[in-house]
């Protein structure tokens, strides 16, 4: 045979039962059989987990006996206990010395004692609420024989099973103190004051597990006494119209698991719990027991909200850990009526005689009831204020009841809150660490359109439901959280850069998220959440443009743009207009692009554009516009900047189709530039040959007259564009691109240097067909052109109609200029009349003029 292991935990278990009973082992094998079954439950702990406070106790035990050197060696060897570190319980081993010094004429004590601290060996239960966990301890580490503490008496209202283990379900022990005179002080026996001991939650196994001959109550056998307090439950009602509190004690124990009693049902018309009006019940035990009948109501709305949704896949995963939380708290306060329906057999068994002060009472369970009561009326005005929620919606509405002044109360909607977050934070975590998302019931505040494709990614792929955002999350955080993902799928799909999330977050550290990190992370929103969110925004945000920069040289694209759409490379752009002339003189329809671009080409290798990046000049391109009857090149023609891959997020259809128009504007400004100096060259020489001919000085000096105007006026509008609009606009856009912290700053300050460039322009909407000629007036003007050709000596008043209709075009411009809200717009009319000779012509400008000369002069 195999030797007996003696330190097996078995045979210790029952040594110690040997010893502290002082019996041999047949003797106690009820009590082993009851220490097994303790150790092996799942009951929460009743003792702090206190060394501390332990060693403390024993001390001052010590000192009260006067054993002052006793005192400071256990202080001693208690420091090298824990210096050593042998022991990992060392908690457990001076309580356990803590129990033994106590007073040896009381034995029963020791067993309860005993008994806790087998529990306390045991893990916390898993499903404990916060409260349960954070309460102040029931068990008091103090005498049975000394005086309870006021404190002791102040812990009645506390919820749960642990808030009954401070005493007896069946009231205080009564002491000799308390006894009438002629009375003698009879203990009610083992299984009475070790309950008292224990608490309700051992009190059902303790009954179980001792002796027949303890478990009397009066002297009574138990087969006597069991069947006269049963016949005096069950025949109560049925006697007499009248009922007494134990039946309504026994019906309230069903109602407040939703069940109907004999004297309590449920009324489905007033959707409450109701007595029959037939009964003889007093007022004072009607009142009481609808008040106690109102945790029915109470358990019977959550239960029926929670079995509703549980089976509903829909309800999604926040749903579903909102109805796990309800799950624990019902779970909760069924222990509760466990301990409570124990005790009702405990003294069924016992024959505890019904209106003793050891009884269960109606009063007595409105007293235990009360804490019980207000966390059911919390997590049932949850129910009712989260129907109809899922997702960050419902996770809002419970984060809202957490600004309430009762701690116990915002413990448990912690609790909750931590239990239905839990999701939410690990789509998050998921998202801004590796950027997935799957979001099966559309409960995470990140949106995904899987039919977007790569080049529109960053634009319209993700977005945020606002309805979805959690309260505890800001819409500054939601928007980081949002690019974060972003900026991650957008490096992997769209940038092909595979660098592992690991390395691109570099300090950024990922960790598991629990219930109690969600928890931690509630309380803390300012603190560990943000840094978390804005440590991975600021990494993965600076890891792309670094990209974008390096690789794909985005700032160097858009100077680039800067250069050829805008006209802003000078010697290019005469260079190139010299040399496209000739071709683009010729009807649209005879022009070939691939012309276009050998002249283009030409145009780069002869300026300073040939020393840019081949990588720049080689998207550098020749644009064809549509063409339309009558089209000469200059009508048609346009440069191009082809854009694709990641650049093309910044320079988007709608950016180039801007960019297009301002060239045009920009491109027609400079070919009226040369126009009119071909045109004052035209006039010089035919003032020398034909000076000699008197007649046409008049109309030689008009004409000059008009075209110096006209060049006046092309050389301010080009100034105004060129200084004015381009380079501040410029020059604030690239401020805001060195500052920018991620991709969203970068496009949105492009975009808003388009829209300046467009507006200041005249190129907008509001400023299109304001001003200008219209084809009828064109036909007119052409008309008159071909009878000046036609009628020489009409040409002198012909030559003054066309100076005065541009005088008014000119005025009306002045006109408009003046009623712009722009400063610079303003500043640019007294620039075109700087000497005042359309002030002069037309009153309408006489006190605009004026006005803006006073304030540009005040300004100055």
């Amino acid at each position: 045979m195999a030797s007996v292991d003696h330190k097996s935990p078995n045979l210790l278990l029952q040594s110690l039962c040997c010893r502290i009973l002082g019996r041999s082992e047949a003797d106690v094998a009820q009590q082993f059989q009851y220490a097994v079954r303790v150790i092996g439950s799942n009951f929460a702990p009743t003792v702090e987990r206190d060394e501390f406070l332990v060693a403390e106790k024993i001390k001052k035990e010590m000192v009260r006996q006067r054993r002052e050197v006793d005192a400071a060696l256990f202080s001693e060897l208690h420091r090298k206990l824990q210096s050593q570190g042998v022991i990992k319980n060392r908690w457990a081993v001076l309580y356990l010395l803590l129990s033994l010094s106590e007073d040896p004429r009381k034995p029963q004590s020791k067993v309860a004692n005993y008994a806790a601290l087998f529990a306390q060996a045991l893990p916390r239960d898993a499903h404990s609420t916060p409260y349960y966990y954070s309460r102040p301890q029931s068990l008091p580490l103090t005498y049975p024989d000394r005086a309870p503490s006021s404190q002791s008496a102040g812990s009645i209202g506390s919820s749960g099973v642990g808030s009954l283990s401070m005493y007896g379900l069946n009231g205080p022990t009564p002491t000799p103190q308390s006894l009438l005179p002629g009375q003698t002080y009879q203990s009610t026996g083992t299984a009475d004051t070790v309950r008292h001991q224990l608490g309700s939650r051992f009190a059902w196994a303790l009954s179980a597990a001792l002796p027949p001959s303890l478990s009397t109550s009066k002297g009574l056998p138990n087969s006597i006494s069991r069947n006269m307090s049963r016949m005096r439950r069950e025949g109560e009602l049925g006697s007499s119209t009248e009922v007494t509190e134990a039946t309504l004690v026994r019906d309230i124990l069903y109602v407040l698991q939703g069940i109907d009693g004999k004297c309590i049902k449920m009324c489905n018309s007033e959707n409450c719990y109701k007595i029959d009006s037939k009964l003889g019940i007093s007022k004072s035990l009607r009142d009481t027991a609808s008040r106690l009948a109102e945790l029915g109501w109470l358990h019977n709305k959550i239960r029926k909200y929670t079995d509703q949704r549980c089976l509903d896949r829909a309800f999604g995963l926040v749903g579903q850990s909102f109805c796990a939380s309800l799950h624990q708290e019902l779970k909760e306060y069924y222990r509760l009526l466990s301990v409570l329906h124990s005790q009702i057999q405990v003294e069924d068994d016992q024959g505890v005689n019904v209106g003793l002060e050891s009884s269960l009472t109606l009063r007595r369970l409105l007293i235990w009831t009360y804490d019980p009561k207000m966390r059911l009326k919390t997590l049932a005005a949850l129910v009712d204020h989260c129907q109809g929620r899922k997702g960050g919606e419902l996770a809002s509405a419970v984060h809202a009841y957490t600004k309430t002044g009762d701690p116990y109360m915002r413990s448990l909607v912690q609790h909750i809150l931590s239990l239905v977050s839990h999701p939410i934070l690990n789509f998050l975590y998921r998202w801004i660490y590796d950027g997935e998302l799957e979001d099966t019931y559309h409960e995470f505040f990140v949106a995904s359109d899987p039919t977007v494709k790569a080049d529109r990614l960053w634009h319209d792929k993700y977005t945020l439901r606002k309805s979805m955002i959690p309260s505890f999350i800001t819409m500054d955080k939601a928007r980081k959280v949002l690019l974060i993902g972003k900026s991650i799928n957008f490096l992997h799909q769209v940038c092909q850069d595979r660098t592992p999330t690991a390395k691109m977050m570099m300090a950024v550290t990922k960790s598991a998220v629990s219930p109690k990190d969600a928890a931690e992370l509630f309380t803390d929103l300012e603190g560990a959440f943000q840094e978390k969110i804005d440590a991975a925004y600021h990494k993965t945000s600076k890891y792309l443009l670094d990209v974008l920069n390096q690789n794909y040289h985005l700032l160097e694209h858009i100077k680039a743009v800067r250069r050829y759409l805008l006209l802003g490379q000078g010697d290019f752009v005469r260079h190139l207009m010299d040399l496209l002339k000739p071709e683009l003189a010729r009807s649209a329809s005879t022009l070939y692009q691939h012309n276009l671009t050998g002249i283009l080409e030409t145009a780069v290798r002869a300026t300073n554009a040939q020393f840019d990046s081949p990588e720049i000049l080689k998207r550098l391109d020749v644009r064809l516009l549509e063409i339309s009857a009558g089209d000469t090149g200059w009508d048609v023609f346009s440069l191009d900047y082809h854009v694709d891959g990641p650049i093309a997020t910044v320079f988007t259809r709608e950016c180039m189709s801007h960019y297009l128009r301002v060239f045009n504007f920009l491109w027609r400004a400079k070919r009226m530039e040369y126009v009119l100096t071909d045109i004052w060259k035209g006039q010089m020489c035919h003032a020398k040959l034909l000076k000699k001919i008197p007649e046409l000085s008049g109309v030689f000096h008009q004409c000059h007259t008009l075209a110096s105007e006209m060049v006046h006026f092309v050389h301010q509008m080009q100034y105004y564009i060129t200084f004015e609009v381009l380079e501040c606009s410029w020059d604030e856009l690239w401020n805001k691109m060195q500052q920018a912290q991620d991709l969203d700053h970068i496009t949105a300050a492009h975009e808003a240097f388009l829209n300046t460039i467009i507006s200041q322009c005249l190129l907008d909407s509001k400023s299109e067909g304001k001003w200008g000629t219209t084809s009828p007036e064109e036909e007119a003007e052409n008309k008159r052109m071909h009878e000046f050709q036609q009628l020489i000596p009409k040409m002198c008043s012909q030559i003054r109609v066309c100076s005065h209709f541009y005088q008014d075009i000119v005025q009306q411009f002045l006109v408009l200029l003046t009623k712009s809200s722009d400063e610079s717009l303003r500043f640019l009319n007294f620039r075109l009349d700087f000497n005042e000779h359309y002030k002069a012509k037309d009153p309408r400008l006489r006190a605009s003029l004026g006005g803006t000369r006073g304030k540009r002069s005040s300004a100055m």
